[in-house]
């Protein structure tokens, strides 16, 4: 699990945030097991199982990653050709940042 710095604000609050979206999260704990089960990507990540199937249904729904049942488990095709969704990053492919965070089968042929 990732652990958050934080320090107090200016009002005695803390706040926490982090580089990456959830759904970056999700994607990146899915490439580095692509057999985990979502409870255990949920935990990974710190959501609920539910918010992991939201975010795994969004993923695939964009073509990010591509779900294949094998016998009573999940395994997942990660697409690393896909661009990113921010018009700023939009000319950029996901392929990189899963490079960055990854090793080994992140990598995985495009989703077709």
């Amino acid at each position: 699990m990732t652990t958050v710095v934080t320090r107090p604000g200016g009002n005695g609050n803390t706040r926490h945030w982090t580089f990456l979206t959830n759904h970056a999260h999700v994607l990146l704990a899915i490439a580095r097991n692509p057999t985990a089960r979502l409870r255990d990507v949920a935990a990974e990540v710190g959501v609920t199982e539910r918010a992991a199937q939201a975010i795994v249904a969004d993923l695939e729904a964009g073509g990010y990653l591509r779900r294949t049942r094998v016998g009573r488990r999940n395994e997942y095709t990660l697409n690393p050709a896909g661009h990113f969704r921010h018009p700023a990053e939009a000319d950029q492919q996901v392929g990189a940042l899963l490079a960055l965070f990854t090793t080994g089968p992140a990598t995985r042929s495009p989703v077709a």
